[in-house]
């Protein structure tokens, strides 16, 4: 008596510390997690290799200015289309003027105050040549627009954006444009990121509410508790929570680079990934309280039995979303690391937090099911000289323990009490296995068939927003008025012999509209000739050449991968750089990382799956399947952004990051399926034994992909074109695997396969210990 008073005092104090250790990660994360926005790099130029020609080409093009600068364009035009006039043109050098003095919000002390302190030079005001508009050049201090001040953290070149947005909407009389018969915009590369930075401000806020939102909805429809979804929410938040202090931490200390994007799939993983183990585990609990009298006997059972599954699954996704530390670009690899430790944290939420909260209560601790509490029925397996159980995610193999019983009178049909529907779906796979796998299989082919015709070349910047932005345009505005006029020339470096080759080659490449040499005097406006003798550096000159089309564009990509054939030509030494031949680089790094990065993630998870299986057929089934239902949501993807959202075309990591998720997180279902199928193999054969399984976690896993869909879906928030796609892909996939893959084909093909499933292990010859 006294024995098992102390055991139970021991217990919550373990319990209660437990709980204590997650809230203090929660109090230090939850502040982390906030401010990893202020870690962010979204600059195409950060995430390159230095072997790039681009990262070359703007390291030598760096010799020919003092400073770096990061240009912001302010583009005017009369609002009906209409000659500016005097007056005009006079409130537009007004606006100019008051530029230097425009205040930065929040900032103090020794931080920049205003927009002149950001800048390296006076703003210049260019009208345009057909008289309809008029250009202010602000050249902000590119080393000093990406330090992070004031209170709320913000850079610098977005809070001088702002600036100069407000001085836009300010009344003429307070040197603004509003009310001067013009339409303005700012834009240029500042204008740019700072509306980037915008999009994903929704990461930290709207983002992640939406996603814990659309989970809460549906848990509290799988649980009907309005305790239980709270728990499991709170697990998902805190693992959130670690994750964000520990990437936080990193990115701040120049360990990995965190982009928008990454910190956005963070949240959604960890918080999807967190909730499906949560499932499992909560699942297997509820079972295990219907057959054992002691909350905590009957928890250790449930994690004991769920530990394999969960590992295996959480090692799959870590394992496959490592190999992206094989990619050229830092961006991609860093997405590896940040993920992985996502999924490290759900991981531990799930087996060490969420248990200590459902055994708050003691022996009373059931009350979280509330209404629906589980009781102890029958025989008790905690009554002296019961067995254990211990399958993964169900009751003992064989007997689906609390399931009820199992009518067993043939390999073609099953029936679980409690588990009527998925029974009925098992016994209809059961009978009709060779059809359904073949139908199924030619479906998802059918699908998989228009993979070839998403068009994963690249987009341009101002194709990246699904909703208007000032930035694009401004950009257009600019491209109306002032053709011969880039933000972001392309520059070549060449030797100064090849100077004359290099600007008639350029000159003569298509799209290409001017092309000077960079002088010993400043120029009047970003890409247009200036006076003065060709500044000579280290016995070579920089040529900067504009395009026709804007060089955030695809249409500049396209020009500069021209201009790169035609500049080598004349002049082998030569390189190529500036904002469209970063892109470019970034592109051809992104398509060298599809054919390198795909087959290693395709050989570890398929390796891991051997492990666990133990069998290498097995393995190879669920590796075909998973890669079929992911062709066929790509190929579905595919005839959903050209014909029915009529998107522009899509990055090339697109393919990768959703190959990856899906590949890793779809096979963990199959997973989840094959280890319970594996459990009742060894007693009833593998035909039965697969009836069973489906029957039995048929409703919990699908709710776990139903949850990780939503989760995903909800990253089409951010209203960016990238994350949009990754969200519609994922979503897509992971019911496709979880209802179509895990329900039919897989269960189907391993019951018409029977035993040799588990070949060349000792259960694929039809050896299982019920048998010997």
């Amino acid at each position: 008596m006294l024995s098992n008073r102390w055991s139970g005092v021991v217990r919550g104090l373990a319990i209660l510390a437990a709980i204590g250790v997650w809230l203090a990660v929660g109090a230090l994360g939850g502040q982390a997690q906030g401010n990893l926005s202020s870690v962010q790099t979204n600059d195409n130029a950060a995430f390159l290799p230095e072997s790039a020609e681009s990262t070359q080409a703007a390291e030598l093009g760096s010799e020919f200015t003092d400073s770096e600068t990061l240009p912001a364009l302010v583009v005017a035009e009369t609002s009906d289309g209409s000659a500016l006039t005097r007056a005009q043109l006079a409130d537009v050098q007004a606006y100019a003027d008051a530029i230097p003095d425009a205040p930065l919000e929040g900032t103090s002390g020794d931080e920049p105050r205003t927009v002149g302190d950001a800048s390296i030079a006076d703003p210049v005001v260019v009208p345009s040549e057909d008289g309809q508009a008029a250009l202010v050049v602000v050249s902000l201090d590119a080393d000093l627009a990406s330090e992070d001040v004031g209170a709320e953290e913000s850079s610098v070149s977005e809070l001088a954006i702002g600036a100069l947005r407000d001085l836009v909407a300010a009344d003429a009389s307070d040197d603004g444009l509003a009310g001067t018969g013009l339409d303005a915009w700012v834009t240029g590369p500042a204008g740019f990121v700072a509306d980037l930075v915008t999009a994903f401000g929704a990461i930290d806020t709207v983002l992640l509410l939406v996603a814990l939102g659309a989970v809460l909805v549906i848990l509290a429809l799988v649980y009907r508790s309005p305790v239980l979804p709270f728990v499991v929410i709170f697990t998902a938040v805190l693992a959130l929570s670690l994750a964000g202090l520990v990437v936080y931490q990193l990115a701040a200390n120049d360990v990995l680079t965190l982009n928008g994007q990454s910190q956005g799939i963070l949240s959604i993983l960890v918080v999807g990934a967190s909730v499906d183990y949560a499932l499992l585990l909560v699942a297997r609990y509820r079972e295990e309280l219907t057959v054992t009298v002691s909350p905590y006997t009957a928890l250790r059972r449930a994690v004991r039995a769920s530990i394999e599954p969960i590992a295996a699954s959480a090692g799959t996704v870590i394992a496959g979303l490592l190999c992206l530390l094989l990619s050229d670009l830092a961006s991609n690899r860093s997405l590896g690391p940040v993920a992985a430790i996502g999924i490290v944290a759900a991981f531990l939420s799930a087996l060490t937090l969420l248990p200590a909260l459902l055994l708050v209560g003691g022996q009373r601790a059931r009350w979280v099911f509330w209404p629906r509490i589980p009781h102890a029925l029958g025989r008790h397996s905690d009554a002296p000289g019961a067995p254990d159980a211990t399958d993964p995610a169900g009751g003992t193999p064989g007997h689906c323990g609390a399931a009820g019983a199992v009518d067993d009178a043939d390999d073609d049909r099953v029936d679980v009490a409690a588990h009527g529907i998925w029974s009925r779906v098992a016994s209809f796979v059961g009978r009709h296995d060779r059809p359904v796998w073949v139908v199924t299989a030619l479906v998802l082919a059918a699908g998989a068939a228009f993979v070839p015709t998403l068009d994963a070349s690249g987009t341009g910047d101002s194709e990246v927003f699904l909703t208007q932005v000032d930035s694009v345009d401004g950009e257009e505005a600019l491209t109306r008025h002032f053709e011969g006029v880039s933000a972001q020339p392309a520059i070549v470096v060449a030797p100064e012999d090849d100077a004359d080759a290099v600007v008639a080659a350029a000159e003569g490449t298509g799209g290409v509209t001017a092309a000077t040499v960079v002088t010993d005097q400043p120029a009047a406006a970003p890409g247009q000739p200036a006076q003065g003798d060709p500044l000579v550096v280290d016995g070579q000159v920089r040529v900067d050449v504009t395009t026709a089309a804007p060089s955030d564009s695809q249409e500049a990509v396209d020009t500069v991968a021209d201009l790169r054939t035609s500049v080598h030509d004349v002049s082998p030494d030569a390189v190529v750089g500036g904002a469209a031949a970063e892109r470019l680089d970034t592109q051809v790094a992104g398509q060298r990382d599809l054919r390198v990065i795909v087959p290693v993630v395709l050989a570890v998870v398929f390796v891991i799956l051997v492990l666990l299986l133990r069998s290498v057929l097995a393995a190879a089934l669920l590796m075909a399947a998973n890669v079929l239902s992911f062709g066929f949501a790509l190929g579905v993807a595919a005839l959903v952004f050209d014909h029915v959202l009529g998107f522009p075309g899509a990055d090339p990591a697109v393919p990768l990051y959703a190959f990856c998720f899906l590949v890793a997180l779809g096979v963990d279902y199959s997973i989840f399926l094959m280890t319970r199928v594996r459990e009742e193999s060894l007693q009833v054969g593998t035909r039965r034994g697969v009836l069973r399984g489906l029957a039995v976690t048929g409703s919990v896993i699908t709710s776990a992909g139903v949850v990780l869909a939503a989760t995903f879906a909800a990253l089409g928030v951010v209203p960016l074109l990238f994350l949009a796609q990754i969200a519609f892909i994922v979503a897509f996939g992971v019911l496709v695997d979880t209802l179509v893959v895990r329900s039919l084909l897989v269960p189907a093909l391993v019951h018409d396969v029977g035993d040799r499933t588990w070949w060349p292990s000792r259960l694929g010859r039809g050896v299982t210990p019920s048998s010997r």
